[in-house]
């Protein structure tokens, strides 16, 4: 008898043994192949057909195109993407801004005031800025300056640094920058600091504009008058002489009503024009976000327009310019 076990399990076969394999240490793994892939000739290329967003292909949602529900992304479907044209707006782009046409050079006119030889009023409209209300950190202040059919005309920024703006607040000095459509500046507002500590009727207390236009040329003054019940000021020329007056309302703080300043001659007979802060509801009493009506007559001379232009500017921060309440540490 051999010795050779008959219970014994028996050897595999080579054949058998071929065919089984070590396990994939990777549930499901694909099965290996060999690629027998051979690149062809480029082919022509495809216009992706219309209505896709991007070119994807049907049911595939591309990151950049807008959607009603931007965190309900479509996973599949039929049909393609397609988005009404306009309805959408493309984030990060601003709305276009339509300037008024520019006029033709004009002899004896500062260069970039041929805009107001064309025009009996202006409006002067302040940005809101939200993140100031709700840090209470003041920021500069910036205008757009629009004619009647809502076409820009100007831009008008205040550059003064976080120092100064917080600390003084609305008795701050300031530079503020009008630019025109090719980004020139084409005019100069500066305030010095005035000290209100003093009595009221002392002359160094009182505000004042110089006006430069084109920057660096000065082509008048806005003064300040002490008056007890009312706004007073004096439009001056290049030689500090008197011009015109402003003659404001009896209070400026009226609630639900617009604020008239009115432009007069010295003499106080003629009406020239007027500088409207116009009420514009809650944004008025809780925002810092003004809007004035500037009025002259066609025919006035050009800096003299531009003199107005001005006065506006010094109303709005002394009557109109709301700081953030200060909060003191106890």
């Amino acid at each position: 008898m051999s010795g050779v076990d008959p219970a014994a399990p028996k050897e595999p076969t080579d054949e058998v043994e071929n065919q089984i394999k070590s396990p994939d240490p990777r549930p499901d793994a694909p099965p290996d192949y060999n690629s027998h892939f051979v690149p062809g000739p480029p082919g022509a290329a495809v216009l992706p057909p219309a209505g896709y967003p991007g070119g994807l292909p049907m049911g595939y949602y591309s990151p950049r195109q807008p959607s009603t529900f931007p965190l309900c992304q479509p996973i599949g479907g039929t049909h393609p993407i397609q988005y009404q044209p306009g309805k959408y707006p493309v984030p990060n782009q601003s709305a276009p801004i339509t300037w008024m046409p520019g006029p033709t050079f004009m002899p004896n006119c500062p260069p970039g005031l041929e805009y107001l030889t064309q025009l009996d009023n202006i409006h002067v409209l302040q940005h809101f800025e939200p993140l100031e209300m709700m840090t209470h950190f003041e920021t500069n202040n910036k205008y757009d300056i629009k004619n009647n059919l809502d076409q820009m005309i100007y831009i008008v920024t205040e550059d003064t640094d976080d120092f100064t703006r917080n600390a003084y607040r609305t008795l701050r000095p300031f530079v503020l920058r009008v630019t025109d459509y090719m980004g020139r500046e084409i005019m100069t507002m500066q305030r010095p600091f005035r000290c209100t500590c003093c009595c009221f009727c002392c002359p160094s207390t009182r505000q004042e504009l110089e006006v430069q236009c084109p920057p660096g040329v000065t082509i008048g003054f806005v003064m300040e008058h002490w008056n007890l019940c009312r706004a007073v000021y004096s439009i001056q020329n290049e030689k500090k002489e008197n011009v015109m007056r402003v003659r404001g309302p009896c209070s400026t703080y009226g609630c639900g009503s617009d604020s008239v300043f009115e432009v007069k001659s010295l003499d106080g007979v003629s009406d020239i024009g007027n500088i409207i802060r116009k009420w514009n509801g809650l944004m008025s009493s809780m925002g810092d976000a003004d809007h004035f009506d500037i009025h002259f007559p066609l025919d006035l001379d050009v800096k003299m327009k531009a003199m107005i232009f001005g006065a506006c500017f010094l109303i709005d921060f002394m009557y109109f310019e709301r700081s953030p309440p200060q909060h003191s540490s106890r």
